[in-house]
């Protein structure tokens, strides 16, 4: 068995997809032609991305993330620390906490 993929629910699939490419350098593996379904190249893992419009179609009800309430984490492993976040920001991200070495010994921003 393998982990295939992580699937993110946002409301513009496009739109994330060159965020991430932008912010992180990942290559776009594919995008749906309705626009509702994309995958990131990551390595053996893929991030993938659902519209939140395609998922109510399904009868699901996906909630808006909350930087107060977070729902999920997903980690990338860098040297560059400080030059990925740099990037990310650049790329429009927002930073809600800095960075901070952590027990077990990652260095990552909250």
């Amino acid at each position: 068995m393998i982990f295939k993929y992580t699937i993110l629910y946002v409301d513009d699939v496009a739109a994330s997809l060159e965020f991430f490419q932008r912010a992180f350098a990942f290559e776009r593996h594919f995008l749906h032609e309705s626009g509702e379904y994309g995958e990131l190249a990551t390595g053996q893992t893929k991030l993938g991305f659902s519209a939140t419009d395609l998922l109510r179609q399904l009868g699901k009800n996906p909630q808006p993330p909350s930087p107060e309430r977070p729902s999920f984490e997903i980690a990338f492993e860098t040297e560059d620390v400080a030059g990925a976040l740099t990037r990310a920001l650049e790329a429009g991200a927002t930073l809600v906490q800095g960075v901070r070495e952590q027990p077990w010994g990652s260095r990552r921003p909250m």
